[in-house]
């Protein structure tokens, strides 16, 4: 069973916590986190592109030339694709990009995601995250003491001290319980949970 330091918001280690094996001490399956994060990004695609074929393209009903003797080669329509204004081939149309992966398979990818950062000591533990006032100097002398400025911030609770004074910052994102993926765990760097929150974590997905 994995064990990791416990801080305060001021970076001093207040004590050690024991992790669940299950989540944060699992095999890593490469395979599955790339799968999931293909996933995630692919379902955010609008798939809303589009171009006219030769076909939609309005005009070019009647040939514009005839066939022969004009010198010219031979042309069916002003609106074929070698013309100006012509239609495209093999135009982009409006498709549906997102694929499904299996419940498990979805669990195995999150437990990898986590388990990574544990080992490249990329997960920081504090005993508790709270801010009197909305203050994103604060906040961000928080991150200053771990030397961290990408990070997703995983917290017990809405609090929205702490929620409204992260919002600022570009590279720093909070989350709820109910709303970790595998993609916003490998997009950021560092994650930082309360300890409340990584045993609520334990209990939802261990």
């Amino acid at each position: 069973m994995p064990s990791i330091k416990v801080y305060n918001m001021a970076g001093e280690e207040v004590g050690t916590m024991e992790l669940s094996e299950e989540l944060f001490g699992a095999k890593i399956n490469e395979n599955l986190v790339h799968q999931a994060v293909l996933q995630y990004l692919a379902n955010n695609r609008q798939g809303t592109q589009k171009a006219k074929t030769r076909g939609e393209v309005s005009g070019g009903g009647r040939k514009p030339w005839k066939q022969k003797g004009t010198g010219h080669a031979r042309q069916g329509s002003i609106r074929s694709p070698q013309w100006r204004h012509g239609g495209v081939v093999f135009a982009p149309t409006p498709r549906d990009y997102s694929f499904k992966m299996n419940k498990k398979e979805k669990r195995i990818a999150l437990k990898s995601a986590f388990t990574s950062r544990v080992q490249d000591n990329k997960f920081i533990v504090l005993d508790e995250l709270k801010m009197e006032e909305i203050k994103t100097r604060k906040f961000k002398e928080v991150l200053d003491a771990f030397k961290v400025k990408k990070a997703m911030v995983i917290l017990d609770s809405v609090d929205m001290n702490v929620i409204l004074s992260a919002r600022n910052l570009p590279d720093v994102k909070t989350f709820q319980i109910n709303t970790i993926n595998t993609y916003e765990i490998m997009k950021y760097s560092t994650v930082i949970a309360t300890k409340q929150a990584v045993q609520m974590l334990e209990e939802v997905y261990a």
